[in-house]
This record gives structure tokens, C-alpha cells and sequence, in this order.
């Protein structure tokens, strides 16, 4: 009785941490981001989540290398070391629970939960690129957008000088804050606008990856070529959804 008990209960948590999962990444598989411990000896809190393409979709704006590297290296590496970091780790190991209280965080899970959901975000938002349609913003968002910055060639300006600005290894977001307000920020390393230690905090609407790994393969040191490029790779149905969520989330 006592191990059906044990078993109920551990479904029960994964079921719940699906449904969040979910509401947070869209159509990227909750359970792969919230898979708790299947043994305790184990210690397996997270999973690397699939790309939701291939690696050469992004071609020929970010190439088949630079994807399996950043993807099966770097994402790959927050996912375990984050394990390693909450193995001793006696609070909660919720995701968007340890990205609000990052503050008091000890630097190892700061900044792997910070750099797990990040590029779980990042991969989520693009997609592969078309030759016959131009990659606009879409939907309430794409209203939102020339309600605060005029017109959508102003965003992508104003998004774009923030994000080539970002000193050394860092991100740029576009994020819908506690007023309802569509911000553009940056954030160093991988530490991203849920946590408790921007300036400007909101929700994720669209994320930039601009650490060097994510484009020196191609472009090497020149940034505004990736940022520039990047915009053709805009996943704008994820950020519309994204958006209306958070509208919602609002409410």
C-alpha cells in the first residue's frame, strides 16, 4: 500500500508540473523539462528537451554545427550541472520557482536554471525560415508593437541596438511587464526577466541569445550580421501566443 501511495503520489507531481510546463513553453514536451527523479539515487530532475526542428533548419542563417553544439553542448551542460546543483538542494525545484527567488540562490543554480529555461525559450521562438513570406509579427502582438514603438521597423531597430550593446555573454528580451507594458531589456549571463534580480522584470514575449557560442561558427565577431539575420528566424505564432498569455496571466 504504502509504495501504490508513493507511486500516486509521484504521478500526481508530474501531472501537475505537465500542466505548468505547458502554459510556459507551448508545444515543447512539458515532461521533458519538468521530469522529476524516477530514483533517488539518480537525482534526475530535469531532461534535455528535443529541438522542435532539425538541426539544419535554421540554415543558412545559423548553421547545422553551431545547433548541435549549442544544443547538445551548452543547453546540455545546464541541464546536468543544474541537476548536480539541486541534489542537496532542500526547497522547491520548480523551475519558474527557482527563477523567482534567484536572489538568494547559490550561484551554481542560478545560473542553470537561468540558462536551462532560456534556451528552452530561445529554441521555442524561432523556426525555419521562409522564402516566400516576410517574417512579420502577428496577431495582438503585432498591434501591441506599434501601440509602443510606433511600428514594428522601430522595434526591431530599438531591439536590435540593446541586444548589440549587451557587453560580453548575455540576452535580450522583449517582455510583457506588471502593467501590461511591452519593455525591451538585457540581462547578463543567463540570468533572464523572471528572476528577482532585473532592473525590469516581466514576462518573456521574445529572447535573443547573444553569448558568443550561439553564432561565432558563422558570423565570428560580427554580431549585428547574427542579430540582423536573426529577425528571419522570428517564431512570431509562438510570440503572439506567448504574449496573449501573458495579457491573460494579467487579468
Amino acid at each position: 500500500m504504502k509504495e501504490a501511495r508513493r507511486d500516486f503520489l509521484k504521478k500526481s507531481g508530474l501531472l501537475g508540473l505537465a500542466t505548468l510546463g505547458k502554459s510556459l513553453f507551448g508545444n515543447i514536451d512539458p515532461m521533458a523539462l519538468y521530469t522529476l527523479e524516477n530514483s533517488l539515487q539518480e537525482k534526475t530532475f530535469f531532461v534535455l528537451p528535443e529541438l522542435p526542428y532539425t538541426f539544419d533548419a535554421l540554415e543558412p542563417f545559423i548553421d547545422k554545427d553551431t545547433m548541435m553544439i549549442h544544443h547538445g553542448k551548452h543547453h546540455k551542460a545546464y541541464v546536468d550541472n543544474l541537476n548536480k546543483a539541486l541534489t542537496n538542494y532542500s526547497g522547491s525545484k520548480n523551475l519558474p520557482d527557482l527563477l523567482r527567488i534567484a536572489s538568494t540562490l547559490n550561484p551554481a543554480i542560478r545560473n542553470n536554471a537561468g540558462g536551462h529555461y532560456n534556451h528552452t525559450l530561445f529554441w521555442s521562438l524561432m523556426k525555419a525560415p521562409s522564402n516566400t513570406e516576410v517574417n512579420e509579427a502577428e496577431g495582438d502582438l503585432l498591434l501591441a508593437l506599434k501601440n509602443t514603438f510606433q511600428s514594428t521597423e522601430q522595434f526591431r531597430k530599438e531591439f536590435s541596438e540593446q541586444a548589440l550593446k549587451v557587453f560580453g555573454s548575455g540576452w535580450c528580451w522583449l517582455v510583457l511587464n506588471a502593467e501590461k507594458q511591452l519593455k525591451i531589456c538585457v540581462s547578463p549571463n543567463q540570468d533572464n526577466p523572471l528572476m528577482d534580480v532585473l532592473p525590469i522584470k516581466g514576462k518573456p514575449i521574445l529572447a535573443l541569445d547573444v553569448w558568443e557560442h550561439a553564432y561565432y561558427l558563422k558570423y565570428q565577431n560580427k554580431r549585428t550580421d547574427y542579430i540582423q539575420n536573426w529577425w528571419k528566424l522570428v517564431n512570431w505564432q509562438k510570440a503572439n501566443q506567448l504574449y496573449l498569455e501573458a495579457i491573460k496571466d494579467k487579468e
